[in-house]
């Protein structure tokens, strides 16, 4: 062992940055749970701070500001796996049946630029088309309805951050899903186009099946992360809307912990949602192996 490790020292070397990112940033920072049992005071630190046991997750599950933010979080989170998580597969499905490549470039080199972004940009972009001042308002305007202003609007809110989330990532995404498309085997089409399968048969019965192995991967992983919905996001308009309309786990992790100073709830709220990921993904990945596939791990 030791001698192959020595022999192929070039190849560790280069992954010892990476292993040390995740080491500080990722699983050093997770002693920093045990906050969740303790009424923590950065003051007195981990050692001077009073023990509490349980009773930081028996006031999660008391307080009605979790109760709101979980709700929020859910309905959100349930939004962006309809409707957010299938678009990149429609626009890589859409993309890859124009025949113009130069098309099919240039929608991808437009629809790409938004990921790159800051959320901030994104937020002033939709604050400045479908905000209170943007054109959406002056046309509605103009055909007699009242004032809109969607940022502003907390029952449309989720329907909105969704909509952001499309319009941001689904330029991204297709490229996973491109390269999936372009791992099946084109002898399959031929011999569908053959058999007289039209572009739709093509599709449901060739693409699809080609491309499942990949998909389900990334909605094992979308799963996991169910309850994190976009903290950047969410923060720059939740005092736009209010809290009741916006305010998520994450948010309510940051205003309870960070600016609250409540620091062993706030742990206790993320531990329970690192938790529950966990426990989605282990399941979500044996529901996949049950459908045949490899799953996650």
């Amino acid at each position: 062992m030791l001698t192959r490790i020595w022999r192929e020292r070039g190849m560790y070397a280069f992954a010892v940055p990476g292993f040390l990112f995740f080491v500080v940033f990722a699983y050093l920072p997770l002693l920093g749970n045990i906050a969740a049992f303790q009424n923590y005071s950065p003051f007195l630190g981990f050692s001077g701070s009073e023990w509490v046991g349980w009773h930081n997750f028996a006031t999660i599950f008391s307080d009605p500001s979790v109760a709101i933010a979980l709700k929020n979080t859910l309905i959100i989170a349930v939004l962006q796996i309809v409707f957010a998580f299938p678009a990149p597969i429609a626009l890589a499905l859409l993309l890859n049946s124009l025949i113009s490549e130069r098309t099919k470039r240039i929608v991808q080199s437009v629809v790409y630029l938004p990921h790159f972004l800051s959320w901030v940009i994104v937020i002033a972009i939709w604050q400045a088309v479908v905000g209170g001042a943007g054109p959406l308002a002056d046309l509605m305007g103009a055909l007699g309805a009242d004032h809109v202003n969607v940022m502003a609007n907390p029952d449309t809110f989720k329907i909105l951050v969704t909509s952001q989330v499309i319009w941001k990532d689904i330029g991204w995404g297709t490229i996973i899903y491109f390269a999936a498309i372009s791992s099946v085997s084109p002898e399959l089409y031929e011999s569908a186009a053959a058999d007289g399968a039209g572009g739709w048969r093509r599709i449901w019965h060739i693409t699809l099946p080609g491309i499942l192995p990949v998909t389900l991967l990334l909605l094992i992983l979308r799963i996991g992360s169910v309850l994190t919905v976009g903290f950047e996001q969410i923060l720059l308009q939740e005092p736009t809307v209010g809290s009741d309309a916006a305010q998520v786990l994450d948010t309510f992790v940051y205003f309870r912990g960070v600016v609250g100073g409540d620091w062993g709830l706030s742990t206790a709220a993320g531990l329970l949602k690192g938790v529950v990921g966990t426990c989605l993904v282990v399941a979500a990945n044996k529901l996949a192996k049950r459908a045949g596939t490899d799953g996650l791990f």
